[in-house]
């Protein structure tokens, strides 16, 4: 059975003594080394978000770049080919020139050629003719 007497109020008084030196002792500095780990977590988040914060504008940054770098990439290419395209153009009209003023030239050649060569075959034909005509005849044609 609890009996109240003197020595519950001896153990209240111990109890309180036994507080305060657990307070001063333990629970004191327990709360300011998890006050300071607290602060520790604290600004290593804060940090972390900021650096988080860094990066991604620096990604931004960087993709920006990056398709500024393709538009002016893609820009040149697109003007190369054009010149490319131009250049080509310019050259097959140029040996198109070439190739129809050399053909020309040899048409010419050649009918020069078929001309002479038929105004050859018309006078050996008429002095064959005649010939033929000598022999078939057996004398001189006057």
């Amino acid at each position: 059975m609890i009996s109240v007497n003197w020595t519950l109020g001896l153990q209240f008084v111990n109890f309180i003594i036994l507080l305060i030196i657990l307070n001063k002792i333990l629970y004191r500095p327990l709360m300011t080394v998890i006050a300071e780990r607290r602060e520790a977590i604290d600004g290593s988040y804060e940090r972390a978000k900021s650096l988080e914060a860094d990066i991604e504008e620096k990604m931004q940054r960087y993709q920006q770049q990056l398709s500024e770098a393709k538009a002016v990439a893609s820009a040149e290419r697109n003007m190369l080919r054009k010149t490319a395209i131009e250049e080509e153009a310019a050259l097959l009209s140029e040996a198109h020139t070439k190739a129809t003023s050399r053909l020309q030239v040899i048409k010419a050649r050649v009918a020069s050629e078929a001309a002479g060569a038929s105004k050859t075959l018309k006078s050996e034909a008429e002095s064959l003719a005649g010939l033929i005509a000598v022999k078939i005849l057996g004398r001189d044609l006057a």
